[in-house]
């Protein structure tokens, strides 16, 4: 239902503005909100039209890896942590290998591979599911841990900071000096995600079982990013690229391998598993031409300006300081649209230089936090979820924290 509420938000207000404006004299106001909702709907096909592909080939290789007995292994290997964040998933389903896949996508800054990935995790899980229309716990962690945007290696921010760079001159710039930044942020905002998703849940997350293997990762990525580092920018761009390629094609290539000598028909195995892929894809165009149809006639009749001014006013009503204001768009928009998002980030590093304090802030929130409503869209969407229940307050929640986190960061680091 909450949901719905913020649908209908987006609606009702973008109209009223605009019968505002067009009472002021403004007769563009409407055909503006027209527009919008055309264009978000052809945006909306495409970007599924555009996934189609990507669906079809990962859910292919997870058919094989499934058929080869791959993903149960994985299940089972992770179930022991997974077994207390999930306790409604029973050890060893297929729902926590996809889950596992999902999640080292997302730490590896794969978003093409995350995706699939984690859209075969929302349909194991719908297995599960006594209620098909409702969100289950399971299905509200697991979107919860997306929404955090918990990201290893912020691969293309990098990419496009270091092309930034070479076009404005800045010889022996350090591309990836938003790195340690970034992954402290990301994690903030994870563990973040997870206390409010348990406390609703009331699950009990002080537990050696769980404790333990995230120490384990947190000591993982400290001692990556300390390597990393201590490379040139350059190197260690390069490197970043080789282990995150160099992951995808370990993961194919052990899937087919071990189907192979299972005596798996791989190739059927692929066949069927991309056809499911398509039939995904499909499903999806309704309810994220929905979503970003309401996003899109929300910033058409101006909202999202006016928000971002009163915001600056109230800071600076405050007596804080202020030179973080110009990146700030960059982190109310990523919650509604990432391509936007990295629309407005790369305006802040062309007009305020990328080597400036905003155009590394807005870096840091590109790299560190989800589209939230994309996100509720696809995923749920992609299982016929319409009642979400508290899977978007939670999500919003840890999106404002992981804002303010990265604002502080930055000032930590860079100011």
């Amino acid at each position: 239902m909450v949901l719905n509420y913020v649908w209908l938000a987006f609606f009702l207000s973008a109209f009223a503005a605009a019968l505002v404006q067009t009472l002021l004299g403004d007769a563009g106001a409407f055909p503006r909100l027209v527009t919008a909702l055309f264009e978000s709907a052809k945006t909306g096909f495409d970007v599924a039209l555009g996934l189609t592909g990507m669906m079809a080939l990962w859910l292919g290789f997870m058919k094989v890896g499934e058929q080869a007995g791959m993903m149960g292994a994985l299940g089972r290997a992770v179930s022991p942590v997974l077994r207390q964040l999930f306790p409604g998933v029973p050890a060893g389903h297929p729902a926590q290998g996809a889950m596992t896949m999902n999640i080292s996508a997302n730490l590896l800054g794969l978003d093409n591979a995350a995706t699939p990935l984690g859209l075969k995790a929302m349909q194991e899980l719908q297995t599960l599911n006594p209620e098909p229309g409702t969100a289950t716990n399971a299905q509200i962690m697991f979107l919860a841990l997306n929404t955090a945007g918990l990201t290893l290696i912020p691969t293309s921010v990098i990419a496009i900071r270091q092309t930034l760079a070479i076009k404005q001159g800045l010889a022996g710039f350090n591309a990836a000096d938003i790195f340690l930044p970034t992954l402290l942020v990301t994690a903030i905002t994870l563990v973040c995600a997870l206390v409010i998703v348990a406390l609703v849940q009331r699950i009990n997350l002080l537990r050696a079982a769980l404790l333990a293997p995230l120490a384990l990762l947190a000591a993982m990525a400290g001692a990556l990013a300390w390597w990393l580092g201590a490379m040139p920018a350059q190197q260690a761009a390069r490197w970043m690229g080789l282990i995150g390629s160099g992951a995808i094609l370990c993961v194919v290539a052990l899937f087919l391998l071990v189907g192979a000598l299972r005596r798996v028909n791989v190739y059927a195995a692929f066949v069927d598993g991309a056809k499911e892929g398509f039939g995904v894809a499909v499903g999806i165009i309704p309810y994220l031409v929905a979503m970003l149809a309401a996003i899109a006639v929300f910033r058409a009749a101006g909202l999202m300006e006016a928000l971002l001014h009163a915001i600056a006013w109230a800071v600076a009503a405050l007596g804080l300081p202020t030179d973080f204001l110009p990146a700030l768009p960059v982190g109310l928009m990523k919650v509604l649209s990432g391509s936007g998002a990295r629309g407005l980030m790369v305006d802040v590093m062309q007009t305020y230089g990328v080597e400036s304090f905003p155009a590394k802030l807005a870096a840091i929130i590109q790299g560190s936090t989800e589209t939230t409503f994309y996100v509720l869209a696809v995923y749920f969407g992609s299982v016929g979820i319409k009642n979400t229940r508290h899977a978007l307050p939670c999500a919003l929640l840890a999106d404002a924290v992981g804002l303010v986190a990265a604002v502080v960061v930055a000032y930590a680091f860079f100011h």
